[in-house]
């Protein structure tokens, strides 16, 4: 299904509120003038409120993701889209992606 494709600007989320940001974004391919994201594009997490003290587990610190687009690539790999889906390590919690650019879309 095609969807928007996520750029370094997008907002994305843990489960439990902290902000995630790219470490590797593609440089050559831009949306809404920022680089854009591919699959092997790790991502940290910072500010999670998972209830570390409760549970005894650690927040949220990295995610990768999963899904992406399946006709489209960047240098090689799929890029994101806005309903690509990813995992937090360590707990396992999926990322949400809250808002990206409203113009390029790939499939």
């Amino acid at each position: 299904m095609p969807g928007f494709i996520l750029h370094v600007g997008a907002t994305v989320l843990c489960s439990h509120a902290g902000l995630a940001q790219p470490t590797a974004p593609n440089p050559r391919v831009t949306v809404s003038g920022q680089p854009i994201v591919t699959i092997a594009c790790p991502y940290t997490v910072a500010g999670c409120t998972f209830p570390a003290l409760s549970s005894g587990a650690p927040p949220c610190a990295t995610a990768q993701f999963m899904s992406s687009a399946v006709r489209v690539t960047a240098m090689g790999q799929p890029v994101l889209l806005i309903d690509s889906q990813a995992s937090c390590v360590p707990t396992g919690t999926p990322l949400i992606i809250a808002a990206t650019q409203p113009r390029a879309m790939a499939m």
